[in-house]
């Protein structure tokens, strides 16, 4: 597959890969923290907004296009995600949908109760949980990294998950070290005590092919802006929780799914461009169905950023005074975090962004139970640079090039003051 990626294909739907600094042209890094937006969703938000916005269930024209394209946006959702069209939710990210679902869970959170969460995590799928669990008394569990293999003590699940776990919440993948979670286990023991799960699909959804149903967890959470869309959330809802699920909304608001948990008029034109994002990915793949399209289209990604990937780790194991922080083996995303001794690391990733024209991130990325466990952030956390289908082989090269040429130049400066 990945000699026959259309790579040039690929670039051509990115309006943002256009852009130049002083000439240079820039290079993109940085789709862990969001990637850019293909055109296709461009165009399907542009095209909502120019044949006329509405508000929703109204007699004309614009109002029941925009039904329309709702129903659509949620068709075509559920079928990247494996689960029921009422079962997709949208909101203005994931974490304000996190924050609004664990409110909704309250009646079935009592004192004493447990909530686990892990020490992997994104906070957008910890401290949502454990907010609701302070308000209703009940106690919060981790289940923990292992320093050695950066991934989650699953031989430990279950002294964690109890009787008296009533909701367990994990990510799919590491949006840091890359470590792609077996999470079956974690559901699997969580459905033998009875507890519902929430799966963090954040940082899988650009790389993996989610199911839902073959998961067997309860909701399920991505970002379109991470799978070249705008910046919306989206929840996925088990359709007989949903039902239960006590909002807080409106009076005269529906009080059906999945409109309950969309409080206010939303952003119609953005879950516009949830449909072209996805029909990108779907051109990419093959087969009957959009369902066997995009998750075809996801592989094509993956072994595309795999073959990206395949050297990268090695060359920053073997360079001097790095440290990768990624697992040693399993599925991994195309994610690399690392420090640089004796280096912090926004003063590498300045330097990048003012030599090469390269966006790479800084900092804990919002996984700061991990940062403080790994003790990265005196060195103001990890460099982090993450691939996308858009990055070429030349790309990687010349972050290569640029990051040895940041140590040579450093080190020269140190001999030399010495």
């Amino acid at each position: 597959m990945k000699d026959m990626f259309p790579i040039g294909k690929v670039r051509d739907r990115f309006p943002a890969l256009s852009q130049s600094d002083q000439g240079r042209q820039v290079i993109y890094f940085d789709g862990p923290g969001g990637t850019q937006m293909a055109d296709y969703a461009l165009e399907s938000m542009n095209r909502y907004i120019r044949n006329g916005m509405a508000n929703l269930h109204g007699t004309f024209n614009t109002s029941i296009q925009t039904d329309q394209m709702l129903d659509e946006a949620r068709a075509a959702v559920s079928d990247f995600l494996g689960c029921k069209d009422q079962e997709v939710a949208f909101g203005a990210n994931m974490t304000t949908l996190a924050f609004s679902i664990a409110r909704s869970l309250s009646d079935f959170i009592k004192e004493g109760d447990e909530i686990v969460v892990t020490e992997l995590d994104h906070r957008a799928n910890v401290d949502p949980w454990i907010t609701l669990a302070h308000d209703r008394g009940a106690t919060v569990k981790f289940l923990e990294l292992d320093r050695d293999t950066l991934s989650l003590r699953l031989d430990t699940l279950e002294e964690v998950i109890t009787d008296r776990t009533k909701l367990v919440a994990a990510g799919i993948s590491s949006n840091v070290t890359g470590t792609v979670t077996d999470i079956k286990p974690i559901i699997n023991r969580a459905k033998e005590v009875g507890s519902l799960t929430v799966i963090d699909a954040v940082h899988g959804a650009p790389h993996m092919a989610l199911d839902m149903n073959e998961f067997g967890c309860d909701i399920l959470l991505c970002s379109a802006y991470k799978f070249f869309g705008p910046h919306i959330g989206i929840a996925a809802i088990r359709e007989d929780l949903f039902e239960k699920l006590s909002v807080y909304k409106l009076k005269p608001a529906p009080a059906d799914i999945p409109y309950k948990l969309e409080t206010g008029t939303q952003n119609h034109e953005g879950i516009a461009g949830i449909i072209g994002a996805l029909r990108f990915i779907e051109e990419l793949g093959n087969g009957s169905t959009r369902r066997e399209r995009l998750r075809s289209g996801i592989h094509a990604i993956d072994e595309y950023e795999c073959s990206l990937s395949s050297d990268l780790e090695g060359f920053l194991q073997s360079l001097p005074g790095i440290r990768l922080y990624r697992a040693p083996k399993g599925k991994k995303t195309p994610t690399f975090a690392f420090t640089l001794e004796g280096h912090h690391s926004r003063a590498v990733t300045a330097w990048l962004a003012e030599n090469y024209n390269m966006c790479a991130a800084d900092g804990d990325f919002y996984a700061s139970t991990m940062a403080g466990k790994l003790g990265v952030n005196p060195s103001g956390g990890w460099i982090r640079i993450g691939l996308a289908p858009y990055n070429t082989k030349e790309e990687v090269q010349m972050f290569k090039q640029g990051l040895a040429a940041f140590i040579e130049q450093h080190k020269q400066s140190a001999a030399i003051n010495n």
